[in-house]
């Protein structure tokens, strides 16, 4: 069970990280079921992610993402794999390291659940899992109750398995990321080129998130621009002074779905 504490990032400003650590992903082995996921349940929520990565098991690499993440000052993670007791799971030392700069340290309830659980099995290996960062907090794992743990109310270790970590991700952005009001979105495809509106891009309100995609439909340039904003007024002004340069320089274009996300 998740205990909901109070801190003091700016949920408006997050920006949200997924790290997928696996090299049985990177050489066929696996495929990877967590950016889907993680994806889908930060839009159903109002949010997207800033940042997914996939890596090797490889301690300075994921000593680098860490560090990179934990030195933005708005993230918050979600981190899937590498939590277990065998040699290649090195996600417990490493988050140690970097996000506590200290040593493991036993975490009791995980101990009595380990114990519980596998009980003289739980020598000479298992028991290690329990060993978790300083100040962590247990993620409730409702397959076999070995559970994933989270730092700061903000960073969140995970077992590499979907059925496991899954619903750790819904328990996490239920308790700590506030629903967000809708997003409004505006989307339309011209038969132009990028550079032809990059002077509207341009003058954009900081309000509005911009998408622009070029690609080519039977071999003529073409555009699919999206706006994005919580302030509907505005991204429907916005949005005219682009349909309008279109109607002025007689492009044909054609909008696509309207809708809040």
């Amino acid at each position: 069970m998740i205990l909901k504490i109070s801190y003091n990032l700016d949920m408006k400003k997050t920006n949200f990280y997924a790290v997928i650590i696996g090299t049985e992903i990177l050489n066929g082995r696996r495929i990877d079921a967590h950016f889907e996921f993680i994806k889908n349940a930060l839009l159903q929520n109002g949010d997207e992610l800033f940042f997914s990565v996939i890596l090797k098991d490889d301690v300075e690499l994921i000593k680098r993402t860490y560090k990179m993440i934990l030195d933005d000052p708005n993230s918050m993670m979600f981190s899937f794999g590498g939590i277990g007791s065998t040699p290649d799971d090195l996600t417990r030392a490493i988050s140690a390291d970097i996000f506590t700069s200290s040593p493991l340290v036993r975490h009791e309830q995980f101990q009595k659940d380990i114990l519980e659980r596998f009980r003289e099995k739980a020598y000479p290996n298992r028991i290690f899992m329990s060993d978790l960062p300083k100040g962590a907090a247990l993620l409730k794992n409702p397959v076999n109750n070995m559970s994933g743990y989270y730092l700061e109310d903000r960073f969140f270790f995970m077992p590499g398995f979907p059925e496991m970590s899954h619903p750790m991700v819904d328990e996490a952005i239920r308790t700590f990321v506030p629903k967000k009001e809708q997003t409004s979105r505006y989307t339309l495809l011209a038969e132009t080129s990028e550079d032809s509106l990059i002077h509207l891009m341009k003058a954009l309100s900081s309000e509005i998130e911009l998408s622009s995609l070029p690609m080519f439909k039977n071999s003529k340039p073409h555009v699919e621009l999206s706006l994005s904003s919580f302030n509907e007024e505005l991204l429907k002004n916005e949005f005219s002074n682009f349909t309008a340069h279109l109607i002025k320089n007689k492009v044909t274009f054609k909008l696509l779905s309207n809708k809040s996300i």
